[in-house]
């Protein structure tokens, strides 16, 4: 039976084809999607796990204990979990273990455009790439045999166009692959200085087996046609390339790394002309390159941004690039009713530098409420605040971070500014869900993955067992009550954490509310200050668009004329 999936979908089946037992990840655009499918299997274990690090640490307990095993996380998720990565490279496997990284070309939803290949050759672990959701499935397949043959971590990499393409996948039965037995084996998995020098010449030995097998893989193919142009290419960019160049010969890399250098270098005796098409860094051209192969493609396509059919047709036919529509700008907002735009209101009339996070809530730096000064990567806004007040310790900063983020990697930053105490005050944004990546539960929500109750982290605790003074608990819909505890707690020279807790709009879209209404506008342009995509200015007034509008009245409290009502 054939289906229309989602390549993210599509590597969840392959997952559940491949007799995988246990998968753990953080939700993050654009691989959230594969863990919210395995999840739908009652084989397999799925959990949300608080960042990345932690996902990839159950991934490698699950794989020694004998079960197949797969983690997935967007590129800057790699980051948090280099440090596992890069030992459990060392220690091999037992069951296999893959390792899903998203790459983001173009940050659609990102804060940098890292290439993700790059950890693959300094793991010294093998990444594969596939091109659409069929092959997606078969990739999942063939990333176990890789793993459990060679005793090594694989990483599988995709990018937000694979990801989100759909194509025809060929369904096909479960096999249930038998824990592998355990045996306790202290200089595979303990990895203390003497243990692992063995294991790095075991690592030496594993990739230099991969770079000559993989010259015969299938995965990796030429597909020969007009030899004036071979192209080298691999993901979704071969899709691209295939339709932009439907003459070209082409070299499909199936495994990025180890590439197949030698296999390369007999395809490029065969063309014309070499060109590499890939997108972000010239991973595969430099490594030709150094092994006297003749090709180009980053003096055509640049290092930045994905690489579309349009962009080859521009720069390898000189067709013109098709000519944007001149449309009005439609800038991100946070949505009508949204509890975060009540906190950021108050926190730019107190003139508050805010070191913020990643999250919805990131688009508060957004005019109009332009409210958010800094944002880095998970966590770090807590740091960044801590830091600052050293530096100037006089500053009224906040440091603002989402419930999720906070227990994903705020909770250390906290422990820290506690610890050297500079007096930060923080506001966790608790919106009681995952909200950015489309509401995945997390530690503090009360809900699994597979939608099993748990047990609820207690923010307010947590903070104080962290040694905080003092943790507020505050409506942010409640403007007045947020504005006079953050300016308590901005006059306290202690650590004081301000909780803003209600519930993302999007996931309770319900409030005991009726829609708001304007009458006698004065023209004043306060409420149109909170950037709620419900207000609108027509003819120097203030409309409110009743079919967007929830009713959380904070419109009606900045009105300083009473303009504002049911």
């Amino acid at each position: 039976m054939k289906r229309l999936m989602l390549t993210n979908q599509a590597i969840a089946q392959g997952a559940w084809q491949a007799g995988v037992r246990v998968v753990s990840s953080y939700p993050g655009t654009p691989s959230t999607e594969i863990t919210e499918c395995t999840a739908k299997f009652k084989e397999i274990h799925s959990e949300w796990a608080p960042n990345e690090k932690v996902a990839l640490e159950v991934g490698i307990g699950a794989s020694m204990a004998g079960a197949r095993a797969m983690v997935c996380m967007k590129h800057v998720g790699l980051n948090v979990a280099a440090d596992p990565l890069f030992t459990a490279a060392y220690t091999g496997v037992g069951g296999g273990l893959v390792i899903v990284v998203a790459d983001d070309p173009g940050m659609h939803s990102s804060q940098n455009e890292q290439d993700s290949r790059f950890y693959a050759r300094s793991a010294h672990v093998p990444m594969i790439e596939p091109s659409d959701s069929a092959e997606a499935v078969a990739f999942v397949d063939w990333a176990y045999r890789l793993s459990e043959q060679y005793d090594t971590p694989v990483l599988l990499r995709t990018t937000t166009r694979i990801a989100h393409a759909q194509s025809m996948v060929e369904l096909g039965e479960r096999v249930e692959v038998p824990l592998k037995e355990y045996q306790k084996d202290a200089p595979k998995y303990t990895m203390l200085p003497a243990h692992a020098k063995g294991r790095h010449l075991v690592v030496e030995d594993r990739e230099n087996r991969l770079k000559a097998d993989c010259l015969s893989f299938p995965q990796n193919r030429v597909e020969m046609r007009d030899a004036k142009l071979g192209v080298v290419c691999a993901g979704a960019v071969y899709q691209h390339v295939r339709e932009a160049l439907p003459n070209a010969s082409v070299f499909k890399v199936g495994m990025v790394y180890p590439l197949p250098i030698a296999a390369i270098a007999e395809f490029a005796q065969k063309v014309d002309e070499l060109l590499v098409v890939e997108e972000l860094e010239p991973f595969i051209e430099n490594q030709l390159k150094a092994n006297g192969i003749a090709c180009h493609g980053k003096d055509l396509f640049g290092l930045q941004g994905e690489i579309t059919v349009a962009h080859i047709l521009n720069k390898v036919l000189g067709k013109a690039l098709p000519t944007a529509a001149k449309v009005p700008g439609r800038p991100p907002l946070l949505c009508a009713g949204c509890p975060h735009r009540g906190v950021y209101y108050v926190l730019r009339k107190l003139h508050c530098v805010v070191n913020g996070d990643i999250g919805c809530y990131t688009l508060g730096a957004l005019p109009p409420l332009s409210a958010v000064d800094s944002v880095v990567c998970m966590g770090a806004s807590i740091g960044m605040a801590h830091g600052f007040k050293y530096a100037r310790p006089d500053a009224k900063n906040v440091a603002v971070i989402g419930d999720s983020t906070f227990v994903h990697s705020g909770v250390t930053g906290l422990i820290n500014a506690v610890y050297n105490h500079s007096g930060i005050t923080l506001v966790i944004l608790d919106n009681r869900t995952t909200g950015m990546t489309g509401h995945q539960d997390h530690p503090a929500t009360g809900k699994t993955c597979m939608g099993d109750p748990a047990p609820q982290l207690d923010l307010e605790a947590l903070c104080l067992a962290c040694g905080v003074a003092k943790v507020d608990v505050v409506d942010p819909y409640d403007m007045a009550a947020c504005e006079a505890v953050l300016r308590d707690a901005l006059a306290d020279s202690r650590e004081r954490v301000v909780i803003a807790r209600r519930a993302c709009i999007m996931k309770e879209r319900v409030l005991d509310a009726k829609p708001l209404s304007v009458s006698d506008c004065r023209g004043c342009g306060k409420c149109l200050g909170l950037g709620c995509p419900a207000i609108v200015k027509s003819e120097g007034k203030a409309v409110i668009d009743r079919t967007q509008c929830v009713g959380c009245k904070l419109c009606k409290d900045v009105c300083p004329f009473g303009c504002i009502g049911e």
